[in-house]
């Protein structure tokens, strides 16, 4: 295992599809896992996903839990997850608009609307399909991480780029958005 470096916006492996993995199975895949897993706990992430660090590979790695994955539906929220070559089928026109980081958008965060209701699939480290409905917080994670697969940030997904701000501006300015979570640090993806 090791911490790889995290590739940041404006690095060509984020701006492009990835590529689908032949066998999950393989040791090559674990070994990523395991170093993705290792980054992301590094950087204080949520989820990550292969190409934000360096590997184009159709790979995400994202876990749903604490404030914001709390509810009623047991969808809200999921422990970490390996998903390879993901799909995701969206399950209702409900969106919702909420605050966003990402680990190769350091420093920043933005308002990003996001279906609040899917069902995503694809396969685990065993080769093993997985298939789950996803609600809230959890979708949105889902949403994230597959975007990464798709070359796009989620800054292209704001409806508002006034909506874009720093973290220290986040934090301080609006209350309302840093005292919601009851961590220190808001995750990111």
């Amino acid at each position: 295992m090791a911490i790889r470096k995290i590739a940041r916006m404006g690095h060509p492996v984020l701006a492009r599809p990835a590529s689908p993995i032949a066998d999950p199975t393989a040791p090559a895949v674990a070994a990523l896992v395991a170093d993705m897993i290792e980054t992301m706990e590094d950087a204080g992430g949520t989820g990550i996903a292969a190409p934000q660090i360096h590997e184009p590979v159709r790979l995400v790695v994202f876990e749903a839990g604490g404030p914001r994955a709390a509810g009623p539906d047991p969808r809200g929220a999921c422990p970490r997850t390996v998903l390879v070559n993901p799909e995701i089928e969206i399950l209702g026109e409900a969106m919702e608009e909420d605050w966003e980081g990402c680990l190769s958008v350091p420093g920043l965060r933005g308002r990003v609307p996001r279906y609040l209701h899917l069902r995503y699939r694809g396969l685990g480290l065993d080769g093993r399909p997985i298939e789950r409905e996803a609600v809230g917080f959890h979708a949105r994670v889902v949403q994230h991480e597959c975007d990464h697969l798709d070359g796009v940030l989620y800054p292209a997904r704001m409806r508002d780029p006034g909506a874009l701000i720093f973290e220290s501006e986040w934090k301080h300015h609006l209350p309302q958005a840093a005292s919601a979570r009851d961590h220190k640090k808001e995750p990111q993806t």
